[in-house]
């Protein structure tokens, strides 16, 4: 029997969803581990993020996505699994591709959750 592990992805911002290319990055941890001598490691906090390239619609919300500092983005998987950032801001810059109408977007916040 199959299963299904990867496919269309859907994106929310505060509710609304956009329309994506299909990219979709989430951390599946919340630590970053260094090995300092075998048997010893150090660990770092990792900043909750989701990176996801986008599609210039009509009504695109480009305002609430460059000066949002509190917002709720949720990425659905297609295999039924959801991680919910919040108290998220978009990083990096914001920019869109005048030949495919691609914006690249990376959101970092408070807390990220599997669920």
């Amino acid at each position: 029997m199959g299963q299904k592990v990867a496919g269309t992805c859907y994106i929310k911002i505060d509710g609304e969803q956009i329309v994506i290319t299909g990219g979709v990055e989430c951390p599946l941890s919340k630590v970053k581990r260094e090995t300092i001598m075998p048997g010893y490691f150090k660990e770092e906090d990792l900043a909750a993020f989701i990176s996801v390239d986008a599609l210039k619609t009509p009504g695109f919300p480009f305002q609430k996505i460059a000066e949002g500092q509190d917002m709720t983005i949720t990425a659905e998987f297609k295999d039924g699994s959801s991680y919910v950032l919040s108290g998220a801001y978009a990083v990096d810059e914001i920019k869109v591709t005048g030949d495919d109408g691609k914006v690249s977007l990376k959101f970092e916040g408070v807390s990220g959750d599997w669920q």
